[in-house]
């Protein structure tokens, strides 16, 4: 008879207790018996993915940035892996692609004509400034990529398309670089497969790159990418 009481109670203590959490995930959330339901039926409870990354808003975006989505092989690393590159990171078929011949340039005389000193020198045709980052300002033909999109480019990164250029025409862009050097020995003239992230619609402000590159998600490239 004691057993019974005992099985008896520890049965009815589980039940408040399950009741008990359910009624306050239910005034803390919001969400009632039928959207759990629903949830649970499509397999939407479960952790938030890292592309619902917390991101400003800007007029280039939308209010919608990239998104980056992070293979389940990150998470199971063993701890002396290297990590993922921004290359297998991403699940870049998803988007649109184009094959182009990219070349690399400079602020200098040599790319643009234009020596330091000059009111217009490092300054686009967007009118930002020039910059390599994690999103780098790149030219292109605005009839190809419009001002403001965002194309990924295996072996450089992101560029943000910023500028313009007399030879570049068509299916040519062309990535930015702090000095000669540089283009020579990490890039020179290319044909490549770009992958288009966000189309652009012709503007493009100091503020949207600003909050493309403070972007929390992509901080842990920043290493791959820029040294």
């Amino acid at each position: 008879m004691e057993v019974a009481k005992n099985t008896f109670r520890r049965i009815t203590m589980t039940l408040m207790f399950c009741f008990a959490f359910f009624t306050t995930y239910q005034t803390v959330t919001g969400v009632n018996e039928e959207e759990w339901s629903s949830w649970t039926k499509f397999g939407l409870f479960e952790p938030l993915s890292v592309n619902e990354s917390r991101l400003k808003d800007s007029n280039l975006m939308s209010k919608e940035l990239p998104m980056i989505q992070h293979k389940n092989e990150a998470k199971t690393l063993p701890a002396d892996a290297q990590p993922l590159s921004l290359n297998d990171a991403v699940d870049w078929e998803r988007y649109p692609s184009k094959k182009v011949v990219a070349t690399g340039y400079t602020a200098g005389y040599e790319s643009t004509g234009k020596n330091p000193g000059h009111p217009s020198y490092g300054i686009t045709y967007s009118g930002v400034q020039v910059r390599r980052d994690l999103y780098s300002t790149i030219a292109a033909d605005p009839r190809t990529f419009p001002i403001g999109s965002i194309l990924y480019i295996p072996g450089y990164g992101y560029g943000v398309v910023a500028d313009t250029g007399s030879a570049i025409k068509g299916n040519k862009i062309d990535l930015y670089y702090d000095t000669v050097a540089e283009v020579f020995e990490k890039w020179g003239k290319q044909e490549v497969e770009v992958f288009v992230v966000k189309e652009g619609n012709g503007r493009l402000s100091e503020q949207d790159l600003n909050d493309l590159n403070e972007n929390e998600t992509v901080q842990v490239f920043r290493r791959q990418l820029l040294f």
